[in-house]
């Protein structure tokens, strides 16, 4: 099935705009107790305690593999958020992302008890050598047949930096230039160092591998050298399926070179469909289709099976809701130490005294909309210990339906990363309740069985079968082994010294 044929109405799916006829699903989740809703752990039915257990995993695996859920999504961090009072603290007491362990870890054992399930793993382009991140990306591809993405983050926190031996973050924009470089190179090694027939076992003359065609690459560059053969041969998909999460103009920027999906946040549609509009507008300049761009917007839904029951629920999960705990999450996402302002008093960008934040969702809790026609450390405190930095939809599974196809058409995204309020309770509301909802509308696919040799990759669950490798108007295609050059070394730029004398400036 090729993109085209998804995409085209038929008589029973609905046109959701710019001929979407499905909506894709993530399940967002993070190996922590306090993800979007820091205090439920305090709730009797919520097992995010138990997530250091392999067991968690495992069922969550299974339970979202019986929905039919394109993607489990994995937030992940590397350090505590301090911007409130100005101290790890209340971070650390209120569980609001702490601790945290490694999102990777679990994968291979998910991916046993699963064949269509895709995972999606945030890591850094800031904290280790493109080598390293080469490896373990490649090593996941085969353990998943091919049901890996990555969600590249360029990293801002200070305690990050701290841990590993930085005193401050890199600068803004100067991390994705990092970041494109980082990209760059990884794509040599994934796509350019082993040719497809490299691996050709010859028992007769003891070889396995034709060392012929396993190209060394000689990357030097203003961030990054390596000179080495990739030492992981070919995956499933070469380069796994390319989230990027960030709106900036930097961001976006970078999004619309490298990214296959981006992930993004805000309260309102209106406050989101510039952005997505500016990354597709980015993307067509560079010669890409700015289709092929999948947007996931964050959405925590409150299913009931009547809105009556929905709203029983949401007042049920507002008494173990942290308020301290959202708002450390807010001022750390922000760089706003949001303790210092009066309740009432209006929150502006200026409030931001932080350099070092998201500058995305900084914008997005500072623009207001008809859905919240100010902002105020009220307003953020009742919006931010349930469902953190996007909606929340509590009704029926036809209300939120109802409200997941306006976001389709009117931000114009593809699909959503679903937050949960407990686990694995939102998650199970949405397989028992939600998905039947929207396979009824013709909005989403029913379950096929299907051996693990027919199985799709993370990338063709997008695009279609036969779709594993990078589409030709990718970036990352120019660096395939049959086209591969290598580009030019780096060569620093001389700073000239500039001259003053007698009024007359010379070089």
């Amino acid at each position: 099935m090729t993109e085209s044929s998804q995409d085209t109405p038929t008589a029973a799916t609905p046109d959701l705009g710019n001929g979407k006829t499905r909506i894709l699903l993530n399940a967002f989740d993070m190996s922590t107790l306090g993800h979007l809703s820091p205090g439920q752990w305090k709730n009797p039915v919520d097992k995010s305690a138990t997530k250091r257990r392999l067991e968690y995993w495992i069922e969550l695996a299974k339970l979202l593999e019986r929905g039919g859920i394109n993607a489990l999504f994995l937030a992940d961090t590397y350090g505590g958020y301090d911007t409130y009072e100005g101290s790890l603290d209340n971070c650390i007491r209120r569980a609001a992302q702490w601790p945290i362990t490694d999102p990777t870890i679990p994968i291979s054992a998910m991916a046993a008890v699963t064949k269509n399930l895709a995972f999606a793993i945030t890591a850094s382009t800031s904290f280790e050598p493109p080598f390293l991140l080469a490896k373990r990306f490649s090593t996941l591809d085969h353990f998943t047949r091919g049901r890996i993405g990555w969600n590249i983050v360029t990293s801002w926190k200070k305690s990050a930096f701290k841990a590993i031996g930085l005193d401050n973050p890199i600068e803004h924009d100067e991390r994705y230039k990092q970041a494109d470089e980082y990209l760059r190179l990884l794509y040599k090694l994934w796509e350019g160092s082993w040719a497809d027939d490299a691996v050709f076992p010859d028992p007769a003359n003891d070889s396995y591998i034709d060392p012929s065609k396993v190209r060394t690459i000689r990357h030097q560059g203003k961030y990054f050298s390596l000179d080495a053969k990739h030492i992981v041969d070919p995956s499933p998909q070469r380069t796994p399926f390319l989230f990027q999460a960030g709106t900036s103009s930097a961001g976006s920027e970078f999004a619309a070179t490298h990214a296959e999906a981006i992930f993004v946040s805000a309260h309102s549609p209106s406050v989101l469909r510039p952005k997505i509009d500016k990354i597709r507008a980015l993307a067509a300049a560079q010669g890409r289709d700015p289709r092929s761009i999948k947007v996931f917007a964050t959405f925590t839904p409150i299913i009931g099976r009547t809105d009556e029951e929905a709203q029983a629920k949401h007042a049920g999960l507002k008494k173990y809701a942290s308020t301290i705990g959202g708002l450390v999450l807010f001022s750390g996402w922000t760089g706003i130490d949001i303790s210092k302002i009066p309740l009432d008093q209006e929150i502006t960008a200026a409030d931001s005294h932080e350099a070092h934040k998201v500058r995305s969702i900084l914008d997005s809790f500072t623009t207001t909309s008809k859905e919240i026609p100010q902002w105020t450390p009220r307003v953020v405190a009742e919006h931010a210990s349930i469902g953190g930095l996007g909606p929340v939809a509590v009704g029926s599974p036809q209300t939120v339906a109802d409200e997941l196809e306006r976001w389709a058409r009117e931000a114009d995204v593809d699909g959503f990363n679903l937050g949960y309020v407990t686990t694995p309770g939102t998650f199970e509301e949405v397989v028992d309740l939600l998905v039947p909802e929207l396979r009824r509308r013709g909005l989403y696919p029913e379950l096929e069985e299907v051996s693990e040799e027919e199985a799709l990759t993370a990338r063709e669950k997008i695009y279609g079968k036969g779709q594993s490798g990078l589409r030709a108007d990718h970036v990352g295609s120019s660096y395939k082994y049959d086209v591969y050059k290598e580009d030019e070394p780096y060569v620093k730029e001389e700073t000239k010294e500039v001259v003053v004398e007698n009024g007359v400036t010379s070089e």
